[in-house]
């Protein structure tokens, strides 16, 4: 099992690296006492959930409890089946103060030390200096855009980037509505309909009959090689920017023919380059003939 323990300064972006770490398929868990962690590693490593991957934020907000957290990364270290890490995010103290500033909210130790941020922030760095020292991997935001934190979490934890970026390729009929969840849509009427021939009526595009003919018409290749080409150009541009998941949808008539041959040929040629691909026909068994 893979345990990342996520801990730093408060403001530092710690919210920002649970969140890639959750699309980037760990299970994660905010603000837990860190006695209860070996506890929550137990419970996991027991659970039919099958979660292999960890990622637990941890930092002063637990108040008192907050001290059990080298006790808590002490017994995790002995366990043999356990690879824990620590990541350790910070900013400098202007920084943090600018950023607390600017969100209105308040420090998790505002009351302890009656509204001076600037005392909060240096007894939050003495307490977590026995941390930063165990850290296996330490990430400075002070110039990082929440973009950019998120990409350098990116490459340290994934051995591809394209993981990061889950694509979901799907067909929809125009007559049940267009869909409403995607980020790019294709409309493919303009392509001749294999609805009008009687033979590939009552077939769909995952069949080869449909699909055969569909991309038997030099429009149809011209327009599969062009969206393609779109599609590979795009998919970087969105993984740069942090986005984790894209949904493109091809709509035709009815959802049974043109859009889903188009959408089958995209997520295979997109599954052929190593990228985590869903596929999903929205509208294929409406009207169905039993």
């Amino acid at each position: 099992m893979n345990l990342l323990i996520v801990t730093g300064m408060s403001g530092s972006g710690k919210s920002s690296v649970m969140d890639v770490m959750e699309d980037i398929g760990y299970y994660c868990i905010d603000n837990i006492p860190p006695k209860l962690i070996p506890q929550f590693v137990d419970l996991c490593r027991k659970s039919e959930m099958g979660a292999d991957k960890i990622a637990v934020a941890v930092d002063i907000r637990t108040g008192d409890m907050f001290t059990e957290i080298f006790r808590a990364w002490q017994s995790l270290k002995s366990d043999a089946d356990v690879d824990v890490k620590v990541l350790f995010i910070e900013a400098d103290d202007e920084v943090l103060v600018k950023r607390y500033k600017e969100t209105r909210r308040k420090h998790p130790l505002d009351e302890k030390f009656n509204g001076n941020l600037h005392e909060a922030i240096q007894y939050e760095r003495d307490q977590l200096s026995t941390l930063r020292e165990i850290a296996d991997y330490y990430i400075e935001t002070s110039g990082l855009t929440a973009s950019q934190l998120k990409d350098q979490v990116k490459q340290i934890f994934l051995e591809n980037r394209s993981d990061s970026l889950i694509i979901k390729v799907m067909s929809f009929g125009f007559k049940y509505g267009v869909s409403t969840e995607s980020d790019l849509v294709f409309d493919v009427r303009c392509l001749p309909n294999p609805y009008y021939i009687e033979e590939l009526r009552n077939h769909t595009g995952l069949e080869e009959c449909v699909r055969d003919y569909v991309m038997s018409f030099d429009e149809s290749q011209e327009l599969y090689k062009k969206i393609s080409d779109l599609i590979d150009y795009l998919i970087p541009l969105y993984i740069r920017e942090g986005k984790s998941q894209l949904v493109i949808a091809f709509g035709c008539t009815g959802g049974k023919h043109r859009s889903i041959t188009f959408a089958e040929l995209l997520a295979n040629h997109l599954i052929e380059n190593k990228f985590k691909v869903q596929k999903y026909h929205r509208d294929i068994t409406k009207d169905k003939k039993y």
